[in-house]
């Protein structure tokens, strides 16, 4: 059973398709190849949550080619990184905002009685799945030291 966000990847492919929109066209196919390699390697069918993993992690590929496209002056190749972006961004969930982070790790760290850094794993495994694609992990993770510092 396809999910929703597989499902509108696949319209929004049709209407590319139509539309002779070669570059989304062309983005699309190279994520619906990503979201089917990982079906095929871990044997399952992704839900929503998994999708958007594939989707972020295409992101962060994309941003680090184009640091080092522009360092090497080639800004074709970083601009069209950049369409790519567009194009896969329109996928991800509407990112929390800073009060919401620290509400839901204020929740989280008294979810699990945190009172030491050696709690954070547990405080970040309640996290994650709340935070994935919504939040970069890496600021959620200084959040969480600077709540459990004080």
């Amino acid at each position: 059973m396809p999910t929703d966000l597989k499902q509108k990847i696949t319209e929004d492919m049709k209407i590319a398709m139509r539309a002779g929109n070669t570059k989304q066209r062309d983005t699309i196919r190279l994520l619906q190849a990503a979201i089917k390699q990982r079906e095929v390697d871990e044997r399952i069918t992704l839900d929503d949550a998994a999708v958007i993993a594939v989707i972020e992690k295409m992101l962060k590929q994309r941003k680090d080619s184009i640091a080092q496209y522009e360092a090497a002056q080639r800004f074709d190749l970083a601009n069209n990184e950049k369409d790519e972006i567009s194009i896969l961004s329109v996928y991800m969930p509407k990112p929390f905002d800073d009060s919401e982070i620290n509400t839901l790790i204020s929740e989280a760290i008294t979810e699990v009685g945190a009172v030491s850094m050696q709690n954070m794993g547990k405080v970040m495994a309640i996290l994650k799945p709340k935070l994935v694609g919504r939040a970069d992990m890496s600021k959620v993770s200084i959040l969480i030291k600077e709540k459990m510092s004080t």
